[in-house]
């Protein structure tokens, strides 16, 4: 009997249309919206979390539920409340009277694509027990640890001007998040668009990638070349929001409580990656970070007080950074991938 050979990662311009036909049928009910899209594509092939936030009716769970109709896998939604429990997301162990034995039920985090709907309604205890799985990619019940499926997603969407009701994440699970996006309202042509598509039926999508294809669209991110001193920039763009005098940035010394962490760069170098994949190249570029530098790093600051009575924002400050640290000048031609 043969052994079936191993699929080989697709190139680059392989991968950029098999993300385009998928980007087309998310586009049959997403209206506008291009660069939350591209930012969804870039943390399913990076394998890494995604965090949404904008002001209610911007279609953030509506984008999430129909990227995962797309994708082929199982996907699950859950509501976060303020009566949530772990055990609701995770599991838990039940007695059977019947068999005198206790069975483990394991909860929806059990799935590929996982949308934690308004994250910030739920209490400590949840967030804790969503730690784990986010960073592991298990859960442990009793003294038994679960795997979940591969690939796992957890994509959340949270509302940022109702403080009632709602619990700030800790930032140690704010820090598992790979990107976090802030979404804006649509132009004139786009919300024309999406109440003219509220009159008809919504379409019925077909699935324009499996999980065996997202993988293979996985190992071709893995295939990008990073250039070395993209990842030194992308190292000095988070040093020097823990270090800004030494940056030239010492006005920012009072407004910034913490600097990035180290997962900072390494989302930003990560999904610089994806990006590339994204745009057709096998090569990452200046560019790439610099599109997604915002997103990788905005949550990673902790403001002070002073910055929040000064409406000073964590993109303000990370615009000054990106305008004070020196970009590498990248020479294409000496390197195996021009």
């Amino acid at each position: 009997m043969t052994q079936p050979e191993d699929r080989t990662a697709p190139t680059p311009a392989e991968a950029k249309e098999r993300l385009e036909q998928a980007l087309i049928e998310i586009r049959r009910v997403i209206a506008g919206q291009d660069a939350m899209l591209e930012r969804v594509l870039v943390c399913l092939l990076s394998q890494g979390h995604l965090l949404l936030e904008g002001v209610p009716g911007l279609a953030k769970t509506l984008t999430v539920k129909t990227a995962a109709s797309v994708l082929g896998g199982s996907f699950s939604r859950v509501q976060f409340t303020p009566d949530l429990v772990p055990s609701d997301l995770v599991g838990t162990r039940i007695f059977r009277p019947d068999s005198g034995a206790f069975d483990t039920e394991l909860g929806p985090v059990f799935c590929n694509f996982l949308l934690a709907d308004e994250i910030n309604r739920a209490p400590a205890k949840v967030q804790s027990a969503l730690l784990e799985v986010m960073q592991e990619r298990q859960v442990t019940i009793g003294h038994t640890t679960y795997p979940v499926p591969s690939p796992f997603l957890v994509m959340a969407t949270q509302n940022p001007i109702e403080s009632e009701g709602t619990y700030p994440l800790p930032e140690a699970q704010v820090d598992r998040f790979m990107l976090k996006v802030l979404i804006g309202y649509p132009e004139h042509d786009e919300e024309l668009t999406i109440v003219q598509r509220q009159l008809v039926d919504p379409p019925e999508l077909r699935q324009a990638l499996s999980l065996d294809e997202l993988v293979e669209l996985q190992r071709t991110v893995a295939g990008v070349y990073v250039d070395p001193s993209l990842v030194s920039y992308a190292v000095a763009l988070a040093t020097a929001t823990r270090e800004p005098e030494a940056h030239g940035l010492g006005e920012l010394k009072d407004y910034v409580a913490y600097g990035v962490s180290p997962r900072g760069p390494i989302s930003l170098v990560q999904s610089a990656r994806a990006l590339a994949v994204v745009r057709g190249r096998e090569y990452a570029l200046v560019e790439d970070l610099h599109a997604l530098a915002r997103d990788a790093l905005r949550h990673r600051l902790v403001l002070t007080y002073q910055a929040l009575a000064e409406d000073v924002s964590a993109d303000d400050v990370l615009g000054r950074v990106l305008a004070a640290v020196p970009a590498p000048e990248l020479d294409l031609g000496r390197t195996s991938v021009a």
